[in-house]
């Protein structure tokens, strides 16, 4: 049986959200600044797996600072998104949940970073 990995998990689900996110855009023909988000909001979970398989510490360290960067993306388009009002959607659940996944990250990277022999 798998263990449980919460970032796996939280960044998953996030990719759902934005899928849905996304669907919501397109649907009011925003077409641009949707594809950046469904992108980079997507490829956070991706880059988590890839981390987990990862064939070393810094192969590891190096995904999780990526899925970390992406993350930091994500949390810019919807910020975008937010102050632009091109569409008045609540955004408020989206921003809350990439803030609480970029924290997650950086803790594991820095974590991972200061632990070179674990």
């Amino acid at each position: 049986m798998e263990k449980k990995n919460l970032i796996k998990d939280r960044t998953f689900d996030f990719a759902l959200m934005i899928i849905e996110l996304y669907k919501n855009l397109i649907v009011h023909k925003e077409y641009v600044i949707s594809k950046q988000l469904l992108k980079c909001g997507t490829s956070i979970g991706a880059n988590v797996e890839e981390a987990v398989a990862g064939q070393s510490k810094k192969d590891f360290i190096a995904k999780m600072a990526i899925a970390s960067k992406e993350a930091r993306e994500t949390g810019y388009w919807l910020r975008l998104l937010k102050a632009s009002n091109l569409l008045k959607l609540n955004y408020e659940q989206y921003l809350s949940e990439i803030n609480q996944i970029i924290n997650i990250l950086t803790a594991i990277v820095k974590t991972s970073q200061s632990n070179p022999g674990s």
